[in-house]
């Protein structure tokens, strides 16, 4: 989608979202059920999208380190925006925000520290990068950072949280160096059906791809929440 053919650019979120719900209304009648949707980081952001306009309605969601928010998280959210706009003004809509790194102010070595402890899991990604090089993801465009704040915004709406009445159960970490803990617990709080788990420094972004202490335990949380919220049906 962009010049170099690995900068992440999306010109609105709303193609993302209508493209989840396509899918769920075909996926949503091969069975009677019941149905879940679980995202990570960028994905929470999408089904957050989703759910706020009816788009899919399952019978629960569980979402892992979501971006409801951007890290660097010290500016109000409306200034990053602008900031962002009058970037995009400047650069263009395709043109990559940094070079490099997974964040702004990160260098290339310390990938692995935003991500995970364990350097197995981690390792993984660069196999699959080998066996499928077309999966290869560089930084971001300044269009795609526009309209993440745009997407936040729309899900950030006064009324538009308190009216997701599905169980969600959230897995973050405050230590997360990628997506905004303040966030994900100012969203959350607004969810009237919603279960907060955090983890602290022994996590990073990828919860599920974590060392087994943190990612065992992710898993038996949404195991113990899923039988609970839409336990199968005999």
């Amino acid at each position: 989608m962009t010049e170099d053919g690995v900068t992440g650019h999306i010109g609105d979120y709303r193609i993302w979202i209508e493209d989840l719900g396509a899918f769920w209304r075909e996926w949503s009648r091969e069975g009677p059920g019941p149905h879940a949707i679980v995202a990570h980081s960028m994905g929470g952001q999408i089904l957050l999208g989703a759910l706020s306009s009816d788009k899919v309605r399952p019978d629960a969601a569980v979402f892992s380190a979501p971006m409801f928010g951007l890290k660097p998280d010290w500016l109000p959210r409306w200034l990053s925006h602008l900031f962002a706009r009058t970037m995009l003004a400047l650069r263009g809509m395709t043109t990559p925000a940094w070079r490099g790194a997974e964040r702004p102010d990160a260098v290339p070595g310390d990938r692995f520290d935003l991500l995970t402890h364990d350097r197995d899991r981690y390792a993984d990604e660069a196999w699959w990068r080998e066996q499928r090089p077309q999966l290869a993801l560089g930084p971001p465009s300044w269009g795609w950072i526009e309209r993440s704040f745009a997407a936040m915004a729309e899900t950030g709406r006064v009324g538009a949280l308190e009216a997701v009445r599905v169980p969600i159960l959230i897995l973050a970490t405050n230590a997360d160096k990628l997506v905004s803990w303040r966030a994900i617990r100012e969203v959350a709080a607004r969810l009237p059906n919603a279960q907060l788990v955090v983890y602290g420094a022994e996590a990073r972004h990828e919860i599920l791809r974590e060392a087994d202490t943190v990612r065992e335990s992710a898993l038996t949380e949404i195991d113990v929440f899923l039988d609970q919220a839409a336990p199968a049906r005999s």
